[in-house]
């Protein structure tokens, strides 16, 4: 059976490769760095772009993703895939939750995702290939995320560690759950053609999201509030606007159909130096 994953350096495809080697399963993964990753789990490691030039594969059985949504979408109707094949791929949550956003690149970033969501489908439906698409909440634990790991390495430097004021409810889901979703769903005996949101397993004010990432680290830290005025005046650079204006939002998932169609159960938010690469 031949398993190709995109996003093998990805936080999520970290955790897959690790996964699929304790299947006994060794996946060719796609890399675009001229030099070759390292990793502990057995690969073949190959040179490619979905968006650019493709090395020659054979066919395929399962294909994972956690890479771009699209450019997997453009390749999929010339993918060689093997009779019964099924495509695990994952979107976002800002496919929904920016849809609003007071950032136009945000918006334009939601529709991206929902139009590839929808590429993804119809190519898989052409090609007679079962799909499932999980679209995770804010993930972390691989110390490779753009949200929490920055946050860490800032504190490491400076000592000190901005909580923001914040009632809106976030919901991390580690790396490893979203990886477990994605193989789940291709073991499964008939497949889940269907777009599963995944959340952590507990959802927690954004204040208490902060505090625990602080309780987190290996070295003390100041902690200094950030109060509603300060974000009000931060959110006019423009990098910062839209981050801002959810804090108040409830970003959050509801796990229902992917406990039931998958049986996974993703973890509470506990995490420790680890996670953020320390």
């Amino acid at each position: 059976m031949t398993v190709l994953v995109v996003g093998a350096t990805s936080q999520v495809g970290h955790f897959l490769l690790a996964l699929l080697a304790d299947k006994g399963i060794r996946p060719l993964a796609l890399t675009r760095h001229d030099s070759l990753p390292s990793s502990v789990a057995p690969v073949r490691w190959l040179r490619g772009d979905l968006g650019k030039v493709m090395p020659v594969v054979p066919p395929i059985r399962w294909i994972f993703s956690a890479g771009p949504l699209d450019a997997l979408a453009a390749w999929l109707p010339d993918a060689p895939m093997l009779p019964g094949a099924r495509v695990l791929a994952t979107s976002s949550m800002s496919a929904v939750s920016k849809l609003e956003s007071p950032v136009a690149s945000e918006r334009a970033l939601a529709m991206r995702l929902k139009n590839a969501e929808v590429a993804l489908r119809n190519a898989c439906v052409d090609r007679g290939a079962g799909w499932t698409i999980i679209r995770p909440t804010i993930i972390y634990g691989a110390g490779r995320d753009r949200s929490f790991t920055p946050l860490a390495f800032r504190a490491r430097r400076s000592r000190l560690f901005p909580l923001p004021a914040g009632t809106g409810l976030r919901q991390p889901v580690h790396a490893g759950d979203v990886a477990n979703a994605l193989l789940a769903a291709a073991r499964r005996p008939v497949s889940v053609d269907a777009i599963l949101e995944l959340g952590g397993g507990e959802r927690l004010p954004s204040a208490e999201v902060f505090a625990r990432v602080r309780a987190s680290l290996p070295f003390a830290t100041v902690g200094i509030p950030v109060p509603h005025l300060i974000l009000r005046a931060l959110a006019m650079h423009p990098a910062l606007r839209g981050p801002i204006a959810r804090l108040g939002a409830d970003l959050v998932a509801d796990n229902t159909a992917a406990i039931e169609a998958l049986g996974v159960r993703p973890r509470t938010f506990a995490p420790d130096a680890k996670c953020w690469g320390m």
